[in-house]
């Protein structure tokens, strides 16, 4: 798409200045008229036969041949923008980048608004980067791109100003990508935007803006999850597997579960209206959830602690007024301890972490033959009497060892999550 873009443009270029050659002077043959519109003149008859035979090549290498003479000969010729304009559109027709965008540097030298020149020099820079050529410049397609739209106000032409919406999707092109790569993301996703909308086919520019999005600070995953799902669409085949498992990767953590990616995937393919995306759950929902579901007195301690951490008020009062001063038999693990207190953790993720999450206090002092060592499991019981949010710390009072000695009947081991009403 981008290079029918680009011949457009430059095929524009070729037609009107070809259509507009220069004027022999008043008296020449082929002189206009008084009184009709005139272009630049040329007054030196030599130096015209030499310009009209370079235009008028069929062939472009040796329209270039012509022109590369005529501006060595003439270097200050009233035609010197046009024959350069022409110049760079034969470079071009020969597929030759390297001249092509030395010659628009040439031409927007001598006509910093020259947009044909412009467009070609922010696309160039933008695609043969993208391609890995490294004396591309992404910073350069930038600067040239954002001189082109700034110069709009002062176009008149109505040749070029047909040409503005594809010349502002070559612009925005060269501008996202050049943010991308300097990790602009927002800045990116807005020059993007535009043109993919324009031209969702565009393999070259759905991806750059689906990563745009998703590599915000926090995350687009509404809009970037849809637009790495087109590009799935819209890869090359070698690439649509890799995509489109990275574009379902990113649908799961931002949903939850893959219930829906593959309706969105199919509308995505069929260049569809972007779909919503329900969101996971936020804690305090899951949380809410919790309390709806289960009651306190029969929730184990992480869902305790899950509530008690992510709900909202009413959610933690819901749970605290049942277990505060209730006394619970629970298994955890050691994580420290003194006489009079073990820091316990009593979840499963805090067991992992060797985090306390239970401060457990004794009336009387425990006697160092009864106390478990670090990391060790155990059965306890306590009465929980406060608790601080984040980080999490329970405080249980009136602790008990529950089957700490060797006599003692073999406890019945809960999973560390469990816990279940003191004995009456």
């Amino acid at each position: 798409m981008k290079k029918i873009l680009l011949a457009v443009v430059l095929g524009v270029t070729v037609v009107a200045v070809a259509q507009n050659p220069a004027q022999p002077a008043q008296g020449q043959p082929g002189a206009p008229a008084q009184g009709q519109s005139q272009g630049p003149v040329i007054k030196d008859p030599a130096e015209y036969n030499a310009y009209v035979a370079a235009v008028q090549q069929k062939d472009p290498s040796a329209k270039i041949s012509g022109l590369e003479a005529f501006l060595t000969q003439y270097p200050n010729s009233v035609m010197k923008s046009q024959a350069l304009e022409l110049l760079m559109g034969a470079y071009q027709q020969t597929n030759n980048s390297k001249k092509t965008m030395e010659t628009a540097a040439k031409v927007v030298a001598a006509d910093s608004c020259n947009m044909r020149a412009l467009a070609l020099l922010a696309f160039y820079n933008r695609m043969l980067a993208q391609n890995g050529d490294p004396s591309a410049n992404l910073a350069d397609g930038k600067k040239y791109a954002e001189q082109g739209q700034g110069c709009w106000p002062k176009i008149t032409d109505p040749e070029v100003t047909k040409m503005k919406p594809q010349m502002d999707q070559i612009f925005g092109s060269a501008i996202g990508i050049a943010d991308y790569q300097a990790k602009d993301y927002p800045g990116a996703a807005t020059a993007l935007k535009p043109v993919v909308d324009a031209n969702p086919t565009d393999f070259s520019v759905v991806y750059p803006l689906a990563l745009a999005y998703l590599n915000q600070t926090p995350p687009d995953y509404q809009n970037g999850i849809w637009y790495a799902a087109r590009a799935a669409a819209v890869a090359p085949a070698q690439n649509k597997a890799g995509i489109e498992k990275y574009a379902r990767s990113q649908y799961v953590k931002f949903h939850a579960g893959d219930d829906g990616w593959a309706e969105l995937l199919a509308a995505a393919s069929a260049n569809g209206q972007q779909m919503p995306i329900k969101p996971a759950p936020t804690p305090a929902e899951q949380a809410h959830d919790m309390v709806v579901k289960t009651p306190a007195d029969k929730m184990d301690f992480a869902q305790w602690e899950f509530v008690l951490t992510n709900g909202s008020q009413e959610d933690q009062d819901a749970v605290w007024n049942v277990i505060k001063g209730k006394a619970v038999q629970m298994n955890g693990t050691i994580i420290g301890t003194t006489p009079d207190e073990f820091m316990i953790a009593g979840s499963s993720d805090d067991i992992d972490a060797k985090k306390a999450d239970i401060t457990l206090k004794f009336e009387d002092k425990i006697p160092a033959k009864l106390t478990p060592k670090d990391g060790a499991s155990f059965d306890f019981q306590g009465e929980p009497a406060s608790y601080t949010p984040n980080p999490f710390m329970m405080v249980m009072e009136k602790g008990r060892l529950l089957n700490a000695k060797p006599a003692a009947t073999t406890p019945t081991h809960k999973a560390p999550v469990h816990k279940k009403p003191a004995a009456q």
